[in-house]
């Protein structure tokens, strides 16, 4: 009994050193993989979207769309967004397939030209659609995709926050770090800063308006995207979140970008 109370203090007398000895990029990686941890499983949803465009005069123009995501045991999400309206853009399609490792599959249909084009790795860091999200932001955030550091704890809107600052692999990435505020209770990302690779702040991305689905998934109701080199923004709203819709591979395939509507 005396050895095993021996055991028990110096156990609890070596705790905080060895929480000590935790380095940064190993404590900002654990706090990655809770987030993925608890926002793995949903399977799929299906979402209404509205995006706003606004530029550095204040002028706004909408654009109507819906998507679907899908998990992908041991790989990245596949995703497909379809605009709906307005009639110039109507039929437009991405078709992304995320991967954990090496750079993701992405192609876009332009009813207009009536024909599928294929993005490249190095154009992936461009503008989706006019908007202020780039190619890359669209597809899903794997952990493989970064290396991490934790910076510090701190609060955001009142709420504490973890600070951790994300590296992109890929070296055709329009970004050279991210920094990401991440709710300490729900561990679900709040807020993100891009930096550009001269290592400039480039755009800010805010979560607003979050709900949870199936007791367990946060989803944000709407996502604001600002350009601080520009002037410009893009505002993302969701709506009508639909999960467990049962799609298959086959309502991501590439042949399908033209049928949808």
């Amino acid at each position: 009994m005396r050895l095993l109370k021996l055991l028990l203090l110096t156990t609890l007398s070596l705790s905080p050193l060895l929480a000590a000895a935790q380095t940064a990029e190993e404590r900002g990686l654990e706090i990655a993989r809770e987030v993925d941890r608890r926002d793995t499983g949903f399977g799929d949803y299906a979402v209404e979207m509205e995006m706003l465009l606004r530029n550095r005069q204040g002028e706004e123009s909408r654009r109507y769309m819906h998507t679907r995501i899908m998990e992908v045991d041991g790989d990245g999400d596949k995703s497909m967004i379809v605009f709906d309206r307005p009639r110039d853009v109507k039929g437009t399609a991405l078709l992304t397939y995320t991967h954990k490792h090496g750079p993701d599959d992405q192609w876009l249909y332009l009813p207009a030209l009536k024909r599928v084009k294929r993005i490249a790795s190095r154009n992936k860091s461009g503008p989706f659609m006019g908007s202020e999200f780039a190619y890359e932001d669209l597809s899903s955030q794997e952990i493989e995709k970064y290396t991490y550091k934790f910076i510090r704890e701190t609060e955001l809107n009142g709420a504490p926050m973890f600070l951790i600052e994300r590296y992109p692999v890929d070296k055709y990435s329009g970004y050279t770090r991210q920094q990401v505020w991440i709710n300490k209770a729900e561990y679900r990302p709040e807020k993100i800063d891009y930096y550009d690779r001269k290592n400039a702040l480039l755009k800010t991305l805010t979560f607003r308006g979050y709900h949870q689905y199936l007791g367990r998934y946060w989803r944000a109701d709407e996502m604001f995207m600002e350009n601080h080199q520009t002037g410009k923004s893009t505002l993302l709203s969701w709506k009508h979140f639909k999960f467990r819709n049962g799609f298959t591979d086959a309502d991501f395939r590439k042949n399908a970008l033209k049928r949808m509507r």
